[in-house]
């Protein structure tokens, strides 16, 4: 009998994924919140983690909340991970929809 793991049993994580083209297009999936945002640095919380883009002339140009999808363009520096989801208070969306 083999048993098949549930998106409830997994923890409803979604996979991740980093599509950066040429450092000019960042595609990033599993994206569940930002917590903010200007034109040198984008912080996400994704299903994994907190990640941290760095760059400059950075622009998010959609984000889907239901599949989790963001794109962003601008001239990506470096991305960080951090071992802990620590979310603050309010984050961007949260203070858009109050």
């Amino acid at each position: 009998m083999a048993m098949v793991k549930t998106e409830e049993a997994q923890g409803n994580k979604r996979p991740q994924h980093l599509i950066l083209e040429n450092r000019e297009k960042l595609t990033v999936t599993g994206v569940t919140d930002i917590d903010s945002f200007d034109e040198k640095t984008v912080v996400l919380f994704t299903d994994i983690g907190e990640l941290t883009v760095a760059g400059h002339d950075l622009h998010i140009n959609r984000l889907d909340v239901d599949t989790g999808e963001l794109t962003m363009q601008g001239t990506v520096d470096s991305m960080e991970y951090r071992a802990q989801q620590v979310k603050s208070q309010g984050s961007v969306l949260t203070r858009l929809f109050r």
